[in-house]
């Protein structure tokens, strides 16, 4: 019964730091998910998802207008009570709570009092993974997305990027939840899910608390 794996991972970080490559590589970890002789899906949750608006790379739980507040804070209340529900399951979130208050304080000015979500994240036992890049690794890695992203102008100010990154590092600092900073410069996901989930083991985040 203790031996479930059930890890909670929130991962974060800015454009180019590999987030959502990582969070499927995490999702078929046999040291974070188990072992799996096929393959099935788990959940992969994302703040990302521009879910308020019928057009491509609208608005959603991050980047909402000050009007869609009340909805934001509503599907917030939604995830945490659905994570509490299913609370022996394995949930990897690709961005979340400190995204938002980053972008809607950079754009608004409005700082949003996320205690009472850390609170219930962290009885749960949510972690979180601030992935970052050293700022001559950016290039590269641009370089790389362009290859294959549908929205390749939101790359063409990596200043604006690495200015995001040293915000968010500060937010970040501020959270109750348990942090690894993981350095992506050199773009390996395998090493990268390793060293997660060393991190896990050693900190009782793969199973339930």
């Amino acid at each position: 019964m203790g031996n479930k794996l059930c890890p909670k991972i929130i991962l974060e970080g800015t454009r180019l730091t590999l987030k959502t490559e990582l969070a499927f590589a995490l999702n078929e970890h046999p040291r974070i998910v188990g072992p799996r002789k096929y393959r099935y899906h788990s959940p992969l949750v994302s703040a990302e998802w521009c879910a308020f608006t019928n057009f491509p790379w609208g608005r959603g739980l991050i980047n909402f207008e000050p009007q869609e507040e009340a909805r934001a804070m509503e599907t917030y209340r939604t995830w945490i009570h659905l994570f509490e529900l299913l609370q022996y399951y394995s949930w990897i979130v690709d961005r979340f709570h400190i995204s938002t208050r980053s972008y809607q304080l950079q754009k608004y000015g409005k700082d949003h009092d996320f205690r009472w979500l850390e609170d219930r994240l962290k009885a749960l036992g949510f972690r979180i993974i601030f992935c970052t890049r050293t700022v001559e690794s950016f290039e590269t890695a641009r370089a790389e997305r362009l290859k294959v992203s549908g929205n390749p102008s939101q790359y063409d100010d990596l200043r604006s990027i690495m200015d995001e990154q040293n915000f968010l590092k500060g937010l970040i600092s501020q959270s109750t939840l348990p942090v690894l900073q993981l350095d992506i410069s050199n773009s390996n996901i395998p090493q990268a899910a390793g060293t997660i989930a060393d991190w896990l083991a050693e900190t009782g985040g793969l199973w339930a608390t």
